[in-house]
């Protein structure tokens, strides 16, 4: 929405993915963990997301991997790949990594966990694994008691979804396929601006979750939640008016919202014209931007306008190649 703004100042199936695509020098990094498929019966929506997810990366020409479809028993086991894979990512830098986790989860009460074939990875262990990260980081995580993962990965630069909104939410969870079906739908481009963001894909997928529920006369078993300023609480759908949160923490932290809506798998041309310097320029002019706001009742005008001008003069210079 911010960028509308300005801009005037200025087929594959799922189980023959191959585990690694050729990479290319910039862009987005995605990581897609395939779970243990459990029941038969779930095993066709999950190769739906894996395909769907898959499809996509190619048009974003994301540098991808697939993790959970090598050949049984082959050494290492999944969890320990996924850590080697994390090992080996460059820990700085202006790209995104994006890890997207498909399958199972469960919670004992303690502890939240993926279903892997073989030992399972513990919301602890991810939050481990992603310490060293300063780059910007995107966890999408589509299952069941997935929350306690946004408590254990929030953390300055990143974007952690959730499925559901708490670790007792342990049945079936279907968003993750509406998920992988929005980064690939137009109509979640909210905002209009040619591209689909994680916030866009994040409310879409949230919508036809809930139509689900109510088109079927099923209680809602799952309330995905979004998380992206630091604060590891997450913030449902309906506090959002198109991309931008209307509602409030009664503890006054920050919105989410603002930094999924800068990650884009796939990019519009005007954004790829961009470096990703400049991206990494725009986007934290957007957050002061976006925290401004939530100042504004708190400043004298004169001070919010002089500090509005400045952040507009700096973004139409960005936009300029300036």
């Amino acid at each position: 929405m911010m960028r509308k703004f300005l801009l005037p100042l200025c087929a594959l199936n799922a189980p023959m993915i191959a585990a690694e695509s050729a990479p290319v020098a910039s862009g987005p990094r995605v990581i897609l963990v395939a779970g243990a498929v459990g029941d038969p019966e779930f095993a066709p929506d999950f190769d739906a997301q894996l395909t769907a997810w898959t499809r996509t990366g190619r048009e974003a020409v994301a540098r991808f991997s697939v993790i959970g479809r090598e050949g049984e028993g082959t050494a290492p086991d999944d969890r320990e790949r996924l850590r080697d894979v994390l090992s080996a990512e460059p820990k700085d830098g202006v790209e995104e990594l994006w890890i997207v986790l498909v399958g199972h989860g469960t919670f004992d009460g303690r502890e939240a966990k993926l279903n892997l074939r073989g030992p399972d990875v513990a919301a602890a262990e991810l939050a481990d694994w992603l310490k060293p990260f300063t780059r910007p980081v995107a966890v999408v995580h589509t299952t069941s008691s997935s929350a306690p993962f946004i408590a254990k990965l929030a953390a300055p630069g990143r974007v952690i979804v959730s499925a559901t909104r708490s670790g007792n939410e342990q049945n079936y969870a279907r968003f993750g396929k509406y998920f992988a079906e929005a980064l690939a739908d137009r109509a979640s481009d909210l905002d209009r601006d040619g591209q689909i963001s994680l916030l866009e894909s994040f409310l879409s997928a949230a919508n036809r979750t809930a139509e689900f529920y109510k088109t079927e006369g099923r209680l809602a078993t799952e309330h995905p939640l979004i998380e992206d300023n630091g604060d590891g609480m997450g913030t449902p759908p309906d506090w959002f008016r198109g991309v931008l949160a209307v509602k409030r923490a009664a503890d006054g932290a920050p919105a989410d919202g603002t930094r999924a809506h800068q990650l884009h798998l796939v990019r519009s041309a005007a954004e790829q014209a961009l470096s990703a310097e400049a991206r990494s320029r725009r986007d934290d002019l957007e957050r002061r931007l976006s925290a401004l706001r939530t100042r504004k009742d708190k400043l004298p005008e004169v001070d919010y306008l002089r500090e509005l001008e400045s952040i507009l003069l700096a973004l139409a210079d960005v936009y300029q190649g300036r």
